[in-house]
């Protein structure tokens, strides 16, 4: 079975969704099935999504990727340093 990849802002819209199904009575269960989640998504999602609104989910995503990137960037620059240092080690 493919997976289904949901963005933020999509994110967002079905845990709105489901929460109004849980304030009007229905059951986690119930709610889940209607957005189209497991219980273990949607109690994943609401801990990473909880309280934000779609352009704060959208910009929460944004900043993640960039902290990836930056990483990769830092991680590369490490390698090079390392490089350099045992390059300029004296020979024993």
């Amino acid at each position: 079975m493919k997976r289904k990849r949901f963005k933020a802002e999509e994110i967002v819209n079905k845990l709105r969704e489901a929460d109004v199904l849980i304030a009007q009575g229905r059951t986690v269960a119930f709610a889940c099935k209607r957005i189209g989640v497991t219980e273990q998504t949607y109690y994943r999602w609401r801990k990473e999504y909880g309280g934000l609104k779609k352009d704060q989910a959208k910009r929460l995503k944004e900043l993640e990727r960039e902290n990836a990137r930056l990483k990769c960037l830092l991680a590369d620059a490490e390698l090079d340093k390392a490089i350099l240092r045992e390059a300029a080690a004296p020979n024993c």
